[in-house]
C-alpha cells in the first residue's frame, strides 16, 4: 500500500552545495538519502515529495558541512500482511515467479500459484500446471495476497514478501476471467 506520510530527519547538505538555493540543496539531499531505502517501521522510501519546514543550520565542529533539521512529506510504499495486490511477473525460475506490486518484489513460491502441480519449463521460461493447463510466464498480470513480509534494512535487495494466489478471486487475470465465464452447459465454473 502506497502512504503519503509527514516526516522528520536531519539532513546534511555538503560543502559542495551551499552556495545554492538551500530548499534545492536540502530536497536533493533528502533524495539522495532516502529514496529507495528500506525502514522496518516506515516501509520503502518511493519519493521526497514536498519540504514543509527547514530549520536553522549547524555546523559541527571538523564537518565544513551543514545540518538541517527538516519536515517533509513522501511517498512510502509499505506491504501489509493479508492485503490483495496486482502485480506483473518479472521472472520465472524453478521455484516459483517473482511479481513486481511496486516498489518491491515479492515471491510466489510453486506450491502457491494453483492447487495442481506446476513444473518449471526452462526452455520457454514458464511455469505449466499438470492438471489444469494453466501457464505462468513472464509478463503475465495477477493478483495476489502478501502472506509474509521480511524487510532488510542494510540490505534493501535482501527484504522478502511472500505471496499466495491459491485463494478465491486471486490468480493471472486470463485465469480469473474464465472463472467468471459460465461452461457451455450453462452451469457455472467451480471457482465461482
Amino acid at each position: 500500500m502506497y502512504k503519503r506520510m509527514k516526516l522528520k530527519d536531519t539532513i546534511r547538505v555538503a560543502p559542495r552545495l551551499l552556495g545554492e538555493d538551500v530548499g534545492v540543496s536540502v530536497k536533493d539531499a533528502l533524495k539522495e538519502k532516502l529514496e529507495g531505502r528500506v525502514d522496518k517501521a516506515l516501509g520503502s522510501i518511493v519519493a521526497v515529495t514536498d519540504i514543509e519546514e527547514i530549520g536553522e543550520g549547524h555546523i559541527l565542529v571538523g564537518d565544513g558541512a551543514v545540518y538541517y533539521d527538516v519536515i517533509f512529506e513522501a511517498i512510502v510504499f509499505v506491504p501489509i500482511l493479508q492485503e490483495v495486490m496486482e502485480g506483473l511477473v518479472v521472472e520465472t525460475v524453478e521455484f516459483g515467479a517473482f511479481v513486481s506490486i511496486g516498489a518491491m518484489d515479492g515471491l510466489l513460491h510453486v506450491s502457491q500459484i494453483t492447487d495442481d502441480f506446476m513444473s518449471y519449463d526452462g526452455k520457454n521460461g514458464r511455469l505449466i500446471s499438470k492438471v489444469g493447463n494453466r501457464t505462468l510466464s513472464e509478463g503475465d498480470k495477477v493478483r495476489a495476497r502478501i502472506v509474509a513480509v521480511s524487510t532488510n534494512e542494510r540490505e534493501p535487495r535482501d527484504s522478502k514478501i511472500g505471496l499466495t494466489m491459491r485463494q478465491h478471486a486471486l490468480g493471472r487475470f486470463e485465469w480469473l476471467e474464465d472463472a467468471r465465464k459460465p461452461k457451455s452447459d450453462g452451469s457455472k465454473n467451480k471457482d465461482e
